[in-house]
């Protein structure tokens, strides 16, 4: 069973060293308390909630979906009774509304994800300012995260079926290899590092789609190598070499898809212990068992893609998602598997969940919203 404790889930996300200060985003932090804004600023609404829409520039919010540390979500939408448009809207918390750092590293991601449009990554559709409160307003996919899947596994002593884990990790692949390969307005590669990819940050619906969520900490050429040295993600699905606090290519994303998947066929953490430098001890030597030690199930074919995309040495690994993307979905096809197949999983496992997500009457995001321009600059990089 996946039992995960505090020291073996900490996260350094959005890490900023400011003398002796640093800042850590940790995922299960999903509060419902009201997020208080300065008097003169309408204050959003909680999420244990149902209130009246609160306006926020163009759009309406309705609740709090989660928080970081560093933004809070919020269930939207373009209209007051939150209907036809159903979005989730990210906004920068009051505390680094005026921190420049923070800001920049808030538009960066913003201009980024408006260049990653791909059936595998969340569609953003918007990124601007309201009222000095930078936010980017995203598809919201009716579903639950890898995470929340793991954890109703585990409760409720099941595995997930081999193709499924298949094929979820070959659509995550997919849409890393899409960022990965992405180039600029000149041609020029934009060499996109994820560096966060994990569970929660993997959203299944009850569609049937999987789609990456967050570029939120993302390595691009814009990135300064200040970073060397600074851990950035969280640490169970790391790389040995993001772990050592080295330079990392889209190969670090490889290994922790491998992580994802072997996790996905075990329904047990593959780097775990006492405290945080115990598991990156263990992410730094990388000694991994075979998925079937644990699942006998796993045939040979896919103990070894796993090895392959675990391996320590990048040079023994996958060279690109898109070669682990295309070696999984060999795998599925063998199974027979069917996507529609992950749809009625999802809503078996979440039944109730489901039926509560169905009642509101909320659809799609419209395609018609117009992104603001993601090439421009953010202040701090006009004055360079």
């Amino acid at each position: 069973m996946a039992h995960r404790t505090s020291s073996s889930q900490s996260r350094i996300s959005y890490t900023v060293t400011r003398g002796s200060r640093s800042v850590v985003e940790d995922d299960r932090d999903r509060s419902s308390s009201v997020c208080l804004l300065p008097a003169e600023r309408p204050t959003l609404p909680a999420a244990s909630e149902h209130p009246r829409p609160i306006r926020f520039g163009k759009y309406f919010l309705a609740g709090l979906l989660a928080r970081g540390g560093m933004a809070d979500v919020y269930r939207a939408a373009l209209t007051e009774v939150l209907a036809p448009a159903a979005l989730a809207i990210k906004v920068i918390r009051p505390v680094f509304a005026g921190d420049p750092q923070f800001v920049e590293m808030f538009e960066r991601e913003g201009q980024l994800a408006l260049r990653l449009r791909h059936p595998c990554i969340v569609e953003t559709l918007d990124a601007d300012h309201v009222d000095g409160r930078r936010y980017i307003a995203m598809e919201y996919i009716r579903g639950r995260d890898l995470s929340d899947v793991l954890r109703r596994c585990a409760r409720t002593h099941q595995r997930i079926p081999i193709p499924y884990a298949a094929y979820v990790v070959a659509r995550v692949a997919e849409g890393l290899h899409f960022a990965h390969t992405r180039t600029d307005d000149l041609g020029r590669p934009c060499n996109i590092v994820n560096r966060d990819v994990s569970p929660s940050n993997v959203r299944l619906s009850f569609e049937g789609e999987v789609k990456l969520l967050d570029f939120g900490i993302a390595k691009t050429l814009q990135t300064t190598t200040s970073e060397l040295g600074v851990l950035k993600g969280k640490l169970r699905y790391m790389s040995p070499e993001q772990a050592r606090g080295l330079p990392v290519d889209a190969r670090t994303d490889v290994f922790a898809a491998g992580v994802i998947l072997h996790e996905m066929l075990t329904t047990e953490p593959l780097f775990k212990g006492e405290t945080d430098f115990a598991v990156l001890d263990q992410v730094c030597r990388a000694e991994v068992l075979p998925p079937s030690r644990f699942n006998r199930r796993v045939g040979a074919e896919l103990d070894a893609i796993v090895g392959k995309a675990l391996a320590r040495d990048v040079h023994d690994r996958y060279q690109t998602a898109g070669d682990l993307a295309a070696a999984l979905d060999d795998v599925a096809v063998n199974y027979r598997f069917a996507a529609g197949e992950l749809r009625q999983f999802m809503r078996h496992l979440f039944r109730d969940e489901h039926m509560q997500e169905a009642a509101l009457p909320w659809r799609s995001p419209p395609p018609t919203l117009t992104p603001i321009d993601a090439t421009r600059k953010t202040p701090h990089q006009q004055g360079r």
